[in-house]
């Protein structure tokens, strides 16, 4: 059933791509980042930066910690990049107690909230427009390869520093490891590396998702390929949302929806959610992405490869040279990395995590998180994260620091 039900809202989300230019979705009426951060007393920036093609992405900033006063005192700069469908509030969902940006911040970091092209944060370019499917041709590589590259160019010289610490969640992760190993010059620029539920390789992913559209999108050339590239996949609406929080809600008469459409996350449950935080994360997911985004990960399931995205053998030749699409090198990533997986994860599950650690024989540490039911989307809501993830992605910075 739960197949079914993730089918539906997918075919609903698609079906609804224009209510984004409706006004009664228009941004000003969400709570954006930069307002849940005051809320808690932090200080707020919102910073535009243009990448080298046009997007123009937002990036939130907490400077310091309202509770430590250290404005005037040294501040390392940390990166949290969101995964798919996902924006800065991922980040800032479980508060002050919990989430990991006001965590580092309390620990005397200056954090920054990064927003990919595409999502409600960052959704304009100075060349074309959101309407043209030109504004949506990119997928996670450009996202990694040019918009990760840009906001770590912007915040160094903002900062006055050589280096910033990075951490990602599920493309987060992603667009991390694309980056260093495309452009290895930017692993010097990385003090250090937190990949949580890291997604490279997808062999042995459980999600339906993946055994419903890998016949549909995991090899090019086919009609779904041709209809659904460069199109924007579940932009962000009141009607979907409505939907999500009305089946996640605490008591709701729905909720074995919300548990169903949560197979795609996890291997059954979501025992660990903290209902509060889903329902504020809810409030602006899902952000919005390019339909190629997905398909590049639908294609990395098919492939059992991390390589750059198949356009096809005579697209390949013009763009690669070769008829395949070349493997991202993760032995060119030099930078402190550590991981962060758990069992139950449907998307980047441990088999297929231990396919990444083999491959990259440099990373510093592979924590697999002890608890058997932690899921994919527990390390950004689950009532337990602060305990089993963030504590430990902080004083893991710390010894950086110290």
């Amino acid at each position: 059933m739960g197949l079914y039900v993730f089918l539906g809202l997918l075919v609903l989300g698609l079906g609804l791509v224009l209510a984004v230019d409706d006004p009664r979705y228009c941004l000003h009426e969400i709570v954006k980042s930069d307002e849940r951060i005051r809320s808690h007393g932090y200080p707020a920036e919102t910073h535009e930066l243009v990448t080298e093609d046009g997007y123009v992405l937002t990036l939130f900033r907490i400077p310091y910690s309202h509770k430590l006063q250290n404005q005037n005192k040294p501040r390392q700069p940390v990166l949290l990049q969101h995964g798919l469908f996902s924006n800065s509030d991922c980040w800032l969902s479980s508060g002050p107690d919990n989430s990991l940006a006001y965590l580092l911040a309390d620990a005397g970091y200056d954090v920054w909230l990064g927003n990919a092209r595409g999502n409600i944060y960052s959704r304009a370019n100075n060349f074309i427009s959101i309407n043209s499917p030109k504004f949506w041709h990119f997928d996670w590589h450009e996202i990694g390869t040019i918009d990760i590259a840009a906001m770590i160019d912007y915040i160094l010289p903002e900062t006055g520093h050589k280096q910033l610490h990075y951490a990602g969640h599920s493309q987060g992760t992603t667009v991390y490891m694309t980056l260093l190993s495309v452009r290895p010059e930017y692993n010097e620029k990385i003090k250090s590396g937190h990949l949580l539920a890291p997604c490279a390789f997808f062999e042995h992913g459980t999600s339906p998702i993946f055994k419903l559209l890998s016949p549909l999108v995991g090899t090019p050339g086919g009609m779904w390929n041709q209809l659904l590239v460069d199109t924007e996949l579940i932009p962000h609406n009141n009607l979907i949302n409505r939907l999500a929080d009305n089946s996640c809600g605490t008591g709701s008469a729905y909720d074995s929806v919300c548990k169903n459409a949560f197979l795609i996350f996890a291997n059954g449950g979501y025992e660990n959610m903290n209902i509060s935080s889903m329902q504020v994360l809810i409030e602006t997911h899902p952000a919005g992405s390019s339909s190629n985004q997905g398909i590049h990960y639908i294609q990395s399931y098919a492939s059992h490869e991390f390589r750059q995205y198949d356009w096809g053998i005579k697209k390949n030749r013009q763009l690669y040279g070769q008829d395949t699409p070349p493997d991202y090198d993760l032995s060119l990533i030099s930078a402190p990395t550590y991981s962060y997986s758990s069992n139950n994860d449907a998307l980047c599950g441990p088999q297929d995590v231990d396919t990444l650690v083999a491959k990259m024989p440099q990373l510093i540490e592979d924590h697999r998180v002890p608890l058997q039911s932690f899921n994919h989307l527990d390390f950004i809501v689950a009532k337990n994260m602060k305990e089993l993830i963030n504590d430990l992605v902080v004083e893991r910075m710390n010894k950086y620091e110290n």
